[in-house]
């Protein structure tokens, strides 16, 4: 049914006359960021309304890197590194697990 409608859509002219047809779509904000095995997982989700806890980590993650670079003082930058590094461990824990356990 989305085929025949997305044929139609063609043949009419409505979908090349779409602002963003033939080009490649926007990847969403931390896309790249999200290992290849959750993508797709994760995009559900997100469809569903559901926001799974590593992608609040993810977004931590983001959020102290950007910090970081910002950061005027050594003492900032070494605390700050600190905490990434701690997030970091923390996920790749969870991920160890998650791939462990087969969930993953």
């Amino acid at each position: 049914m989305i085929a025949d409608h997305l044929a139609q859509s063609y043949r009419s002219g409505e979908l090349q006359s779409a602002e963003s047809f033939g080009k490649p779509m926007k990847e969403s904000e931390g896309y790249l960021e999200t290992p290849d095995e959750f993508r797709m997982p994760f995009k559900v989700l997100k469809n569903a309304g559901v926001t799974p806890p590593e992608v609040q980590l993810f977004h931590q993650r983001a959020e102290l890197r950007a910090q970081l670079e910002s950061a005027t003082t050594d003492d900032a930058r070494r605390a700050l590194q600190q905490r990434l590094s701690e997030l970091e461990q923390m996920l790749a824990l969870r991920l160890e697990g998650m791939r462990a356990s087969g969930r993953l």
